[in-house]
């Protein structure tokens, strides 16, 4: 065979190869195929959604108000239609009927679901990011620094078992003392869910970090004389990240899961804000006069958490290399 033969062989076998995805394409492949990650994503999609109509036609432009008291329609059933020659036109929703009808003051309660939507999620991101930011300060350090040493015990050893006795607490009676303790505010809230939940972030990234730190394109960038600055946040907290977004997905729905059960008991978000604990510790006293008024926001807290650990579940997989092939 010639070397012309040769060459037209090989640059025609170049064709018939399938091109090669960058990492993102790759991970979108994978995860489009898990059906159920889709389907949670596209909740968590309508959930924002809602949030930022109920923040939008509830605060900023009144179309649905959660407070108004309408008390010839309470106890209203979904889908009813309001008293308008009782109540000012006014006073009636937006849309003429109450999609999930009223509570025991005549209040809407599609309003105040929409309302308690911007609350929760606003609550559970928030309170998450600042649990990432902890946890991938204080892994990352114990990661790269670890065997440093202050007197007799090594910063990994300090940072770690400091980790351990958080652990050790339950968490949700932890943030129920501090809680307590403090004066009644959707922003401490935030603060408490956050300070109290970056245990889990700081594993993860710790052990990414003892990984990472032996790979030769950082052991390459030490001979270099890179600074530490731009070798831990350009190459190694990038490549450190993905557990971290898989465990923030999940840590959503665990600060909304929080949120709810302190509303719930009363010392999460106080009135006049309506968040989807404290309307369904509203309904849990006419459970079987008005059930709606229980069972939808506990059907949405179901719904949502599910939504958010079924998403975590998929960036798992595409995430990891390891399960793609399952």
């Amino acid at each position: 065979m010639s070397a012309r033969t040769t060459k037209q062989t090989d640059e025609s076998a170049e064709n018939d190869l399938p091109p090669l995805e960058t990492p993102w394409e790759e991970f979108l492949h994978v995860f489009k195929k898990d059906r159920l990650a889709i389907t949670g994503a596209v909740v968590l999609g309508l959930l924002v959604l809602a949030a930022i109509s109920g923040k939008t036609f509830t605060e900023w432009i009144v179309l649905f108000d959660p407070e108004v008291v309408r008390l010839p329609d309470k106890f209203l059933p979904p889908l009813s239609s309001p008293s308008s020659e009782v109540i000012p036109e006014q006073d009636l929703p937006l849309l003429g009927i109450y999609l999930m009808g009223t509570d025991e003051l005549g209040r809407d309660v599609f309003a105040r679901m929409l309302q308690g939507s911007f609350v929760s999620l606003s609550i559970g991101f928030i309170a998450v990011g600042i649990s990432v930011i902890i946890g991938v300060m204080l892994g990352g350090f114990a990661g790269y620094y670890g065997n440093l040493k202050l007197g007799i015990i090594t910063i990994d050893t300090l940072i770690m078992r400091f980790t351990d006795v958080m652990l050790c607490f339950p968490t949700f009676f932890l943030i129920l003392t501090v809680v307590a303790l403090l004066p009644p505010s959707i922003y401490n809230i935030m603060i408490v869910i956050g300070l109290t939940s970056w245990m889990g972030t700081t594993r993860f990234v710790r052990a990414e970090f003892l990984t990472l730190r032996e790979q030769d394109y950082v052991v390459a960038g030490k001979a270099l004389g890179l600074p530490e600055s731009r070798i831990i946040f350009r190459h190694m907290v990038p490549n450190a990240i993905a557990p971290v977004l898989v465990s923030a997905t999940i840590g959503v729905a665990t600060a909304i899961l929080t949120e709810s059960g302190l509303s719930f008991l009363g010392f999460g978000v106080q009135p006049p804000y309506a968040t989807w604990g404290n309307i369904l510790a509203d309904g849990k006293g006419f459970i079987f006069d008005a059930p709606w008024l229980f069972f939808i926001p506990g059907l949405a807290i179901l719904v949502v958490v599910l939504a958010f650990n079924l998403v975590g579940e998929g960036l798992r997989e595409a995430l990891n290399p390891k399960l793609r092939g399952r």
